[in-house]
């Protein structure tokens, strides 16, 4: 047998133990978490809420066939034979913006302490799970901190603490735990397409007076937006911040799966540079028109009918889908967004010509430089 081969070094995405951006609720009975839950999720339904708890019932059977209901309003209940695995779990969770977990039950990577007096016992035999409290939620008035809390924790009391009616203070102190989770976006100008209409690569094409990859890459770092350059293994471009594809052979598809692969804790904006007509209007609407939660921000030409995905915020969330459609046979990233829950920014469609020809540049030459 020949020596083990590693694995290639990957960055591997920024996740707590099931999901990206999760918290554990302990210290009291199971119903008293599910209501908690329920009612901050009620007051936060902008964002993606998921919740992770065991079944209680100890007669469920191994199912025949896994059952899958699906009603019209756009709910589903699913029964299925399925154990938690945490990998598993992070590919099925990948879409929620937020997990909450049930800490009798599953350990999160941080948490939340609520004091109910008649829990002593069960708090202290989970003490070890309590590694990054975020605050603690006082059950009665009398509720008390446990000796041993402080020994295991001695910082314990400077930590916010709420009563457990005071769901607007929670639900805001959950959402700001959201918003420190929401990616930075960084650009990826795609530079390695073949132009084989042009003749010449479009990259390098002139309508303001230097190549065209260039004005792309200034027209997003103005918005300070760390940019890097898209290109194919064989393009001898010197770039200091460029993504080479790894995924090749699928276009801008492939281009975007990359920039994921390089980094997947960002958002990328992707832009092309065949949009000479993409101006600042345009990326400052996209950004201020930015919805995180969703798996892409992206710009649609008003009477176009479908969106442009090479002028589009893909969220992090959106690589576990791009690499599933990929795994289906698709590679057009339109498709994903046409399919999925994105958030759609309509401009004029003025803004979003593609110049594909010699005859296209002659025009958009004569019409910026007029």
């Amino acid at each position: 047998m020949g020596k083990h081969q590693k694995h290639a070094k990957l960055k591997l995405r920024d996740n707590d133990n099931f999901a990206t951006n999760e918290i554990s609720i302990v210290g009291t009975k199971c119903d008293v978490i599910a209501n908690l839950v329920q009612q901050v999720a009620q007051n936060l339904t902008k964002y993606k809420m998921a919740y992770l708890d065991a079944s209680h019932n100890d007669a469920v059977e191994s199912k025949a066939f896994e059952k899958f209901v699906y009603h019209h309003k756009g709910t589903a209940k699913y029964e299925v034979n399925s154990t938690v695995n945490k990998f598993n779990q992070r590919i099925q969770f990948s879409q929620y913006d937020f997990l909450f977990i049930n800490g009798n039950h599953y350990e999160g990577a941080k948490q939340v302490l609520i004091l109910d007096n008649d829990k002593e016992a069960s708090v202290l035999k989970r003490l070890d799970q309590l590694t990054n409290i975020q605050f603690v939620i006082k059950l009665t008035n009398d509720s008390k901190y446990f000796s041993f809390l402080e020994e295991h924790n001695p910082q314990i009391k400077n930590l916010i603490c709420y009563s457990i009616d005071e769901i607007d203070k929670i639900s805001t102190h959950i959402e700001n735990l959201i918003k420190q989770k929401i990616a930075p976006i960084q650009g990826l100008v795609l530079a390695g397409g073949k132009s084989t209409r042009m003749g010449t690569d479009k990259g390098t094409l002139q309508f303001y007076g230097k190549n065209q990859r260039d004005v792309t890459i200034e027209l997003l770092e103005k918005y300070h937006l760390k940019t890097y350059l898209s290109v194919r293994e064989e393009q001898e471009i010197s770039n200091e911040n460029k993504i080479t594809d790894k995924f090749i052979g699928l276009g801008p598809f492939g281009a975007i799966c990359s920039a994921f692969q390089e980094n997947p804790d960002v958002a990328w904006l992707v832009l092309a540079t065949d949009l000479p007509f993409v101006n600042d209007e345009v990326i400052q609407l996209l950004l201020k028109h930015r919805n995180p939660s969703k798996i892409a921000t992206t710009i649609k030409g008003k009477n176009a009918q479908f969106p442009e995905p090479l002028i589009t915020i893909w969220e992090p969330k959106s690589y576990t889908l791009l690499l599933n459609y990929l795994a289906q046979g698709y590679s057009c990233p339109r498709k994903v967004l046409i399919n999925s829950d994105v958030e759609i920014v309509e401009i004029d469609d003025s803004f979003i010509r593609n110049i594909n020809t010699p005859e296209d540049f002659k025009y958009a030459f004569k019409e910026i430089n007029e």
